[in-house]
């Protein structure tokens, strides 16, 4: 950036690549304090509407760590990252992404297989059967994956941060929903 870009805010085109050295500068910086056994790889991908998408992906001895308690460190991670770009670069529009050895894809990937079983339950008996609760984020995987079928409907029950999804048969694709059983999944 110029002088008079700093001076008057202006963006220049490289300000992802700014985005992309404080990412790197402040990971180094925890990976060293806390003393983690760890690496990272950047990739930067542009979105079609005009945001960008930062993936950040840990590799290392101490990937355990990060994958424990269903990813809770790698959520901490992404977050914390988030408000630093937030924090420093207000009008930036970059998400982060922060994985490690493909975890969120198996996760995902888990969510999908019982959403599907479930699916199969409620489309056989014509009944509604319910997924446990779950975080915001498992529940729009579980949601988006359950809107590709038209014989099934969802959505989330409860409150709080944590909430069941309730699936149910569509209109017309099976005999009423006179009763509702619930299912349980732990």
């Amino acid at each position: 950036m110029g002088f008079f870009s700093k001076l008057f805010g202006g963006k220049s085109k490289g300000a992802n690549n700014e985005v992309e050295a404080l990412v790197q500068k402040t990971l180094e910086g925890i990976i060293e304090k806390a003393q983690f056994d760890l690496t990272f790889d950047l990739k930067t991908e542009k979105e079609e509407d005009g945001s960008s998408t930062l993936a950040v992906e840990f590799n290392g001895a101490d990937e355990e760590i990060l994958k424990d308690k269903k990813g809770q460190m790698l959520d901490a991670f992404q977050l914390f990252l988030k408000r630093v770009i937030q924090h420093n670069f207000p009008e930036d529009k970059t998400n982060v992404t922060v994985d490690c050895g493909g975890y969120r894809d198996e996760s995902a990937n888990a969510l999908i297989e019982r959403a599907e079983n479930l699916k199969t339950i409620c489309i056989e008996q014509g009944k509604s059967v319910y997924y446990r609760a779950l975080p915001p984020k498992d529940r729009k995987v579980v949601h988006q994956y359950l809107a590709k079928d038209p014989r099934v409907k969802s959505r989330s029950l409860g409150d709080g941060l944590y909430k069941k999804i309730k699936i149910y048969p569509a209109k017309g694709a099976s005999q009423g929903n006179a009763s509702d059983e619930a299912i349980s999944n732990d």
